[in-house]
């Protein structure tokens, strides 16, 4: 085993004879001279082979990506070819024997020209891929993060407790991944989309305080930021605020950032309610490294006399406007056209763009709005050369439509600061939220979140629950919430939820019980490991920090994964398969 990895040789490595291990992952040849670039998981290192060497016989017979052993002495390198591109590159090895202890075939791709090359490719063979520097340190960052994480919980007391993945399928949850049981004909396992219940029975074990580094998987529709498996950092404890936990982790991601990135974060993380954030930001998840920030312009129109603007107020829509400053000549008609199609697909009834010149509108129905012209522009604090783009249609869609524009444009013109680590609570959370296809409500997280219930006759959709989002750069990394802990009360979410009291009974019978024999007050939260990752490392897909990850469409061109299997085990699962 090494004692130093080669890609960490310096100085103090000069005047030793080492025999260094690794790949070859370059050969210059100049006849009477050779030099290698070995590689391992720390780096490069150059190594010298001398035309009188013995080691030169070999470097014919080296190819890329041969693994190979070199022994020879460490020297320092003259200052004029010092390498301050690598670590090791006030150095070099001096070459005496070289031993090839594994040959490579010809490569389908150059593992340093992965921009050149599909990614379908490059998950076929993956384990090439993962030799790619890059690649090695999101891994790396990767187990720093998870090992930061671990430290922090270990020294507050946190046991790591490991729960089971052939568990029960439940209702109220995203599409399961079943496994069927050949001992018990025609019943199912399901693997756990979190262990939501079972960390909460921890609780009701009295174990207080628990966490686990925990696969989940979910059977859903896939995208950059999600994947059919996933890791979770989950935690859960007894007898603590929401304040608390905020507190805890919010501790915990400043330890993981000043780890990876060396960043003392001191400020505390600032919070937002839900409804703040849709009325600002047009999202659950604001990306606040930029402005572009939405408003609502309704109020400024109320006796605008346009048929246009009285038929949308009768339909019960909104008019709300973003102002994008400096941009009146940044974008094409076509561009405005996509602009207009993006925001149909999201329920706007019409769209508008106008430039601002010399105090005034111009555009697509600057006539409409003349008499509110100056409103608008202190509303949104607009001036000459700018650009405003305004959406009418029902609140919630005018400002998810908005949401997403103003994101879109903001990568366009490019206004995102990538260098920023912008943390943010989103608190206040709506308990329930109307499911418009299955005509009820459902739990906007999940039905084991505590509601804050006021008064007796309060509409379902104003009931406020105990939940909390923590977000990172627009992108959602963890949830949590106070979690009910008596069974009236669990019951009566379930019928909240539409839920019979037979149906609930035969999926949560376990749990309910448990709550009837001293269950403490208790909360928690769950962190995306897998996006937490992504962010960290400023890749935009979480499939370049999973070591083997499924592509778009949930397969593993490295496995070929999923596949056929012998009809032996499908009869012995007492299934039959249909074409």
């Amino acid at each position: 085993m090494k004692e130093v990895f080669i890609g960490n040789y310096g100085l103090e490595q000069v005047g030793q004879k080492m025999t260094a291990t690794g790949w070859v992952a370059n050969i210059r040849n100049h006849g009477k001279l050779a030099f290698i670039e070995l590689r391992d998981r720390e780096g490069l290192l150059q190594v010298f082979v001398a035309g009188d060497s013995p080691a030169f016989a070999e470097i014919d017979h080296l190819h890329k990506e041969d693994v190979i052993a070199v022994t020879g002495e460490v020297v320092e390198r003259e200052s004029r070819f010092v390498n301050k591109a690598i670590k090791s590159g006030q150095v070099e090895l001096r070459a005496e024997a070289i031993q090839i202890l594994s040959n490579s075939k010809p490569l389908p791709f150059e593992v340093d020209q992965h921009a050149h090359t599909g990614e379908e490719l490059r998950q076929k063979y993956r384990y090439l891929d993962l030799r790619r520097s890059k690649m090695t340190e999101n891994l790396k960052l990767r187990h720093q993060v998870t090992s930061t994480i671990r430290d922090y919980l270990n020294g507050k007391d946190f046991l790591e407790v490991e729960t089971p993945y052939l568990t029960k399928s439940t209702p109220e949850g995203a599409r399961d991944f079943l496994v069927p049981s050949r001992v018990f004909k025609n019943q199912f396992y399901a693997l756990p989309q979190s262990p939501q219940m079972l960390k909460q029975l921890l609780m009701g074990a009295g174990l207080e305080r628990y966490y686990q580094v925990v696969r989940c998987f979910r059977d859903e529709d896939l995208r950059g930021d999600r994947q059919p498996e996933f890791t979770q950092v989950d935690m859960e404890m007894s007898f603590a605020s929401e304040k608390d936990i905020r507190m805890l982790v919010e501790e915990m991601l400043k330890a993981v950032v000043k780890k990876t990135h060396g960043l003392e974060l001191t400020e505390a993380f600032p919070t937002i309610s839900y409804e703040e954030a849709m009325n600002r930001f047009g999202t659950d998840k604001p990306d606040t490294r930029f402005g572009l920030e939405l408003k609502n312009l309704t109020a400024l129109c109320q006796d605008n006399s346009s048929l246009l603007l009285k038929q949308a107020f009768a339909r019960h829509e909104e008019l709300w406007g973003i102002c994008v400053p400096d941009a009146a000549d940044s974008f094409t008609k076509k561009q405005l056209s996509h602009f207009y199609q993006e925001m149909k697909e999201f329920g706007a009834s019409r769209f508008a763009s106008l430039k601002v010149e010399a105090g005034e509108l111009q555009g697509d129905l600057a006539s409409t709005f003349e008499a509110e012209a100056a409103a608008f522009l202190d509303r949104l604090e607009a001036q000459d050369g700018d650009l405003l783009l305004l959406v009418i249609a029902k609140k919630r869609q005018a400002q998810e439509a908005l949401g997403h524009l103003r994101l879109e444009i903001a990568k366009q013109l490019d206004l995102i600061d990538q260098s920023q680590l912008n943390f943010l609570w989103v608190l206040d959370w709506p308990l329930l939220e109307w499911n418009e296809e299955q005509g009820r409500y459902q739990a906007m997280h999940h039905p084991f979140t505590q509601g804050i219930f006021e008064n007796e006759k309060e509409d379902l959709a104003s009931i406020k629950s105990h939940a909390y989002d923590i977000v990172l750069n627009g992108y959602e990394i963890g949830g949590g919430s106070l979690r009910i802990h008596d069974r009236k009360s669990q019951e009566a979410m379930f019928e909240l939820l539409g839920m019979e009291k037979e149906d609930y009974e035969r999926d949560f019978g376990f749990f309910l019980e448990a709550l009837e024999y001293g269950f403490p007050p208790h909360g928690g939260l769950a962190l995306g490991l897998d996006r937490l990752v992504m962010i960290l490392v400023g890749e935009e897909n979480i499939r370049q920090v999973i070591a083997f990850p499924k592509n778009g469409t949930g397969f593993d061109p490295m496995l070929e994964s999923p596949s056929q299997v012998d009809a032996s085990q499908v009869k012995e699962l007492h299934l039959e398969l249909k074409n």
